[in-house]
């Protein structure tokens, strides 16, 4: 059976859709699918590289705008191969990708699959003329694949498609988040009888890193926050910091490679997701640390799976949304009360390996 999985980047970019993106196609692989994979390349140059035994096709864009790439390159090469394929599994949001459908309609015959990820939030206006293209998409595929049933039934777009939902909790692997004794040594002399509260993610308006900071103003000196990642809203996060003397209970730590990643969510106390908006559907990054068997705090954002992912007194606590006492409130809690590491590890085996993920995949392809 041959696979096309269409993607709007794909690794090395590792942002949260394209790892599992990845995840699916390598494991497909393995198991013995016929798996390639298109996408649009951050670069204006077309190339086809093969990862993992995975073909990857990757489509020259022109332009980058609210969010969407605009790449000609893409549709042209959508309109060459789309016929190729017994399975065409689409990840959503993808606007170029919904256009490319439309334009040029794959075989009668072909399975089509919609993973929908998150609804379009931010870009609610803009999203408007690409709704009856997402429509049709919607109404011809076979299945459409959420992450949570909390997120599938708040969102107004699959309202109408409930009937064609099937729940597949994303999963990650977890021996990639397996870190060194020195390496994890080496974070907890740094900061020596601290408290780590660890948090990452794009510094992005739904990520909610300014109530994490204003946390800050509410704990002793006793607990230091480490934020990695990077984005649009480093100064401002960087300013506040600032503007609350917060310099000695607050540290940003920039861009953190893969190779490193795992120890500093070992070595951590806590992980913290303080995300505010449906943005953020799911929350991988809670994965990410729960096979750590590091402890998350995250927010109860209506709508989102991020709660439904965290489950509360058993993986970590959860907060209310826009809250930074609340914050506050439950690291102190946990230093006081901690959760046992190997019950939130176990939790995360029984619940979202990404061999779980794919076996369930596996079952929706094949019609089982």
């Amino acid at each position: 059976m041959r696979i096309l999985e269409v993607s709007k980047l794909y690794p090395p970019f590792w942002g949260g859709i394209e790892t599992v993106v990845y995840d699916i196609s390598t494991v497909l692989n393995q198991e013995g699918y016929a798996v390639d994979v298109l996408c649009v390349s951050e670069k204006n140059n077309s190339s086809k590289e093969v990862i993992d035994n995975v073909n990857v096709y990757r489509c020259a864009n022109l332009v980058h705008l609210a969010s969407t790439y605009i790449s000609f390159e893409f549709i042209k090469f959508w309109q060459k191969i789309r016929n190729n394929y017994d399975v065409i599994h689409i990840h959503l949001p993808n606007p170029l990708a919904l256009l490319a459908f439309l334009l040029f309609k794959p075989r009668k015959d072909s399975k089509i699959i919609v993973h929908w990820h998150s609804d379009i939030v931010k870009q609610k206006y803009l999203k408007i003329p690409f709704i009856p293209l997402q429509n049709y998409l919607l109404s011809r595929c076979y299945k459409i694949i959420a992450t949570s049933h909390v997120y599938a039934e708040a969102s107004e777009d699959l309202q109408k498609y409930l009937n064609k939902i099937e729940v597949i909790p994303i999963g990650i692997d977890e021996e990639k988040m397996v870190a060194t004794p020195e390496a994890v040594a080496h974070i907890k002399q740094r900061y020596a009888g601290k408290f780590v509260i660890f948090s990452l993610g794009r510094h992005v308006y739904y990520k909610g890193f300014e109530y994490l900071i204003e946390a800050a103003r509410y704990l002793d000196e006793n607990h230091i926050i480490l934020i990695g990642g990077q984005g649009e809203l480093t100064q401002e996060l960087e300013a506040k910091i600032k503007e609350y003397k917060l310099q000695d209970r607050v540290k940003m730590l920039g861009r953190i490679s893969a190779t490193e990643l795992p120890a500093y969510f070992n070595a951590a106390d806590v992980f913290c997701l303080p995300s505010v908006e449906r943005s953020e559907a799911y929350g991988v990054v809670q994965l990410e640390a729960m096979a750590c068997g590091t402890p998350v705090i995250s927010t109860d954002i209506p709508g989102s799976g991020v709660a439904w992912v965290n489950k509360h007194d058993v993986t970590g606590l959860v907060v209310p949304v826009k809250n930074a006492q609340a914050l506050a409130a439950s690291f102190n809690y946990l230093r006081e009360h901690p959760i046992n590491r190997r019950q939130v590890q176990e939790y995360f085996k029984q619940h979202y390996t990404r061999s779980k993920m794919v076996d369930y995949l596996i079952k929706v392809i094949e019609g089982a």
